[in-house]
């Protein structure tokens, strides 16, 4: 019978989870995984996942209805065991309805829903805390993510590349995030400076991103056809950012994507920090952030707007500091 996996968090999260489903299919074979549409794409390519069942839990599928036809739907497969890496109840109580007789979960999150419970490390990467469900053999596996764009998601990323005239090396920039406070606010000068330095610059988000991706493309004396922003899936922006020297990004997806990809990157954190366990994980990545601030971190999100108005952790972080962490990567004397 085949494992189940439930991963229904943000998108960054999901990518987070792919060593532990390396992990699992090692031992067990392919898993299936509930996840968001989001990130049912991302997922459906990838070798250790055998069936991907998306869940629209703030959507189309919102509500008691759907949630006990999911489960259901996940009793009539018989899974034998289910991994819960997200500590939510809505988790919990999912794979306790659906019947699954070993279901293992950390004690942090809803314990008396679980047969089997382990203890969640305080420390370290996410990917690799994530992989103590397997109990003392999860500390042996690689945290490192993967990710597997189709040869559809390459065409896909090729094509929009050679629409908008980029034909060599290029840095792409992550502007966005669904957190207000995480928005460094000063990509469309980072775009301009490399300009200046003759760098490409291409940038990617989602279609919540396209005005902002607009602007910062034009400042990187490029047209609104270098933003990727809402013209590419998920899945095609992965194949994009792996053909990237270099991802500079918020703490947010596309930082997790760059890293599953094995593209560098340039990580800029205002009011969370990397020790949350969501930093890069590449030897040569680096981390930018303003050190010594009281307030930081001051959630482990970052709201929407400053608790106290300043917006220090961000408004204070110069362009030149992130343009020295991109040099001293090598990615601009990469370029030719």
């Amino acid at each position: 019978m085949t494992s189940l996996v439930v991963q229904t968090a943000f998108l960054g999260d999901v990518v987070l989870t792919t060593p532990l489903l390396a992990a699992v299919a090692r031992r067990a074979g392919p898993v299936d995984v509930v996840t968001t549409p989001a990130a049912g794409a991302l997922l459906a390519t990838h070798p250790a996942v055998h069936a991907v069942i998306t869940y629209d839990k703030h959507g189309r599928e919102r509500g008691l209805a759907s949630f006990v036809g999911l489960a259901l739907r996940l009793r009539a497969a018989h899974y034998d065991t289910a991994y819960l890496p997200h500590r939510s109840l809505r988790t919990a109580v999912l794979a306790r309805l659906a019947g699954v007789p070993r279901r293992i979960g950390f004690e942090d999150g809803w314990p008396a829903f679980y047969t089997e419970v382990h203890r969640r490390p305080a420390d370290g990467p996410e990917s690799l805390r994530l992989l103590a469900l397997l109990g003392s053999e999860g500390a042996q596996e690689s945290p490192l993510p993967r990710l597997y764009p189709s040869p559809e998601d390459d065409r896909a990323a090729s094509a929009f590349l050679a629409r908008a005239g980029v034909a060599g090396p290029f840095i792409a920039l992550a502007p966005g995030s669904i957190w207000g406070t995480k928005r460094w606010p000063f990509y469309p000068e980072l775009a301009a400076r490399l300009a200046e330095q003759a760098a490409v610059v291409v940038v990617v988000g989602g279609a919540e991103d396209a005005a902002l991706g607009n602007t910062v493309a034009e400042a990187g004396g490029g047209s609104r056809e270098r933003s990727a922003c809402g013209k590419l899936t998920v899945s095609q922006s992965a194949a994009l950012i792996r053909r990237a020297q270099l991802v500079v990004t918020n703490d947010s997806a596309p930082l997790h994507l760059a890293t599953a990809m094995g593209t560098p990157v340039v990580a800029v954190f205002g009011p969370t920090v990397p020790a949350f366990g969501f930093g890069p994980l590449g030897a040569h990545d680096a981390v930018v952030e303003l050190d010594g601030l009281g307030c930081r971190p001051c959630s482990d999100h970052g709201p929407q707007q400053c608790p106290l108005g300043h917006h220090r952790c961000m408004q204070d972080l110069p362009v030149a500091r992130v343009l020295t962490a991109i040099e001293d990567t090598g990615a601009l004397r990469r370029r030719n």
